[in-house]
């Protein structure tokens, strides 16, 4: 394994979908200020799109439809780690009518913690995320059940 995959922190994935293919930028400012403090390192960002018809098609950065944001710090994000079946896979879970940005990075955050795992042998056996939506439903129903009304 190589000195630089050896030092890497945990890299996650994420489909962010975009209803009606509107892309305002508003939070791409904050997945840059991520970056800079270097507590994430992004190695591939990818745009797709799903039309009405189901049909899929990857976009370019230039392809946004959002003059307020300027997209040209993302250019040339790539590892190569995407490929076609992969925004494919991605596709599938996107709406019709819709577009989705597809982010692989890497926690650099987690990186010292990580290295000093798999110096002692230890090894990840599962992982995951909890969506917020059911973090909220969770909450909600302990609210329900102890007589309380349901937060805003």
């Amino acid at each position: 394994m190589s000195e630089a995959i050896e030092d890497m922190g945990p890299v996650d994935y994420v489909v962010v979908e975009f209803p009606g293919n509107r892309m305002t930028g508003e939070a791409f400012p904050l997945l840059v200020e991520l970056v800079e403090k270097g507590i994430v390192r992004l190695l591939d960002l990818r745009f797709v799109r799903k039309d009405a018809d189901g049909s899929i098609t990857a976009l370019e950065l230039t392809a946004l439809d959002d003059d307020s944001s300027d997209w040209s710090v993302f250019d040339g994000v790539s590892s190569d780690m995407l490929d076609e079946d992969d925004l494919q896979e991605a596709a599938k879970a996107l709406q019709p009518g819709n577009a989705a940005a597809v982010l692989v990075y890497e926690n650099r955050w987690a990186a010292p913690f990580a290295r000093a795992l798999r110096r002692s042998g230890a090894q990840m056996v599962a992982s995951g995320r909890i969506p917020v939506q059911a973090i909220l439903a969770s909450l909600d129903a302990e609210d329900a059940a102890e007589g309380r009304p349901p937060q805003p």
